[in-house]
Formats: structure tokens, sequence, C-alpha cells
């Protein structure tokens, strides 16, 4: 299943070669595969690569995030050209109950475009996963640039209004089944157990 991030959060056209967001079958996950241009901008992050970094949010990433409306549980994924990553599981929105879990997360930079793969658990899925969403953000101080999927219908913005990701009524319908086969069952979450 592939996505094309070729609008900006509030419904404006893309200036450059669109992010590529692929979903397949993984080993007791979900294989999330990112083409993407490269911009550098925010320079790296000062973590590891392969290492969860806090506020990962404030420099180059791709996110996408998997949700199920009917609770307001969902799972962000964060993904960095440059190695790092950021997974949150939140319940209710924008309220993180558990972060920087562990991601088998690759990335490589070539020239102007970079391309990543990580192996998302199905533990770290809500149950019920019905809706999602996912953001590219680069480029520093006012040339900051917040891109969606989904974005804000420009009719719907209003005076003033800042790039919000966790405005989860303007997520699209997503059924993991078209990923994995009608008769698969998403595996039960002992993460999410204990979700307020």
């Amino acid at each position: 299943m592939n996505f094309t991030i070729d609008q900006t959060w509030d419904s404006l056209p893309v200036n450059h070669d669109p992010v590529n967001i692929k979903f397949s079958p993984g080993d007791c996950g979900l294989l999330m595969e990112v083409s993407a241009p490269f911009f550098n901008d925010p320079a790296s992050p000062p973590g590891g690569a392969g290492q969860p970094f806090p506020g990962l949010w404030d420099y180059e990433v791709v996110e996408s995030f998997f949700l199920n409306s009917n609770t307001e549980k969902y799972l962000e994924v964060e993904l960095c050209p440059h190695g790092q990553h950021l997974i949150l599981l939140l319940s209710g929105r924008g309220h993180a109950f558990q972060q920087g879990l562990p991601l088998s997360f690759h990335a490589s930079i070539n020239g102007n475009r970079w391309v990543g793969q990580a192996l998302l658990p199905w533990r770290y899925f809500p149950p019920g996963v019905n809706k999602m969403n996912s953001y590219a953000i680069h480029g520093s101080g006012e040339a900051r640039t917040y891109e969606s999927l989904y974005p804000i219908p420009r009719d719907e913005i209003e005076a003033g209004q800042k790039p919000n990701f966790h405005r989860l009524e303007y997520f699209q319908d997503f059924r993991l089944q078209e990923i994995m086969g009608d008769g698969w069952v998403q595996p039960d979450s002992d993460l999410w157990t204990t979700a307020i």
C-alpha cells in the first residue's frame, strides 16, 4: 500500500518531489518504507542513529499515525533521515503515555534523497486501528514546512491557525487487513492494556 504526501498541512501543493511511504507485511509487524527528498535542514539531531530521540519532531522527519477513532488511542511513528526515530503511544488527543520505544529502523542518504525502512511491531498498534495520517516536516525558522497526506481543507482553516498533527478528525479510513489480508486478525498488545 503506497501513499504520497504532496500537500502542505493547509492543502497547498508541495514545491518539491513528494514524500512516498509504503506499508507492507513484515516479520511480526508492519514494514514502513520511506523515500523522500533530503533537505538537511535542520542538521542531524545530536543522537545516535538507530536510537530514539525525544523531540524528534523539531528536526527533519516523516511521520505516520495509526488511530482507533472510537477510543482516540493511536500510535505515532517518527523517522529521521539521519537514522533517529521516535515512537509515541497516545491515549486521547496529544496525550502520550509512553515514548522512546525501541525500533528496528535503518536510513540512508544518497545525494538529495533519503530512504528508510522500519519494522513496526504489532504490539505498538492500539486495538482496532481504523484511521491514519502521515506527515513530513523540514526546514528551519520561517522556512519550516509542514506537509500532510490528509491536510486540513483550505475553507476550514481559521485566521492564525498553526499546523497541528493531532487533528484526528482529518485522519482517513485505513484497514490493516488491506495490507495483511482479509482473514488477518490484529494481535493483542500488552502495551495497550494499561492505556488511560
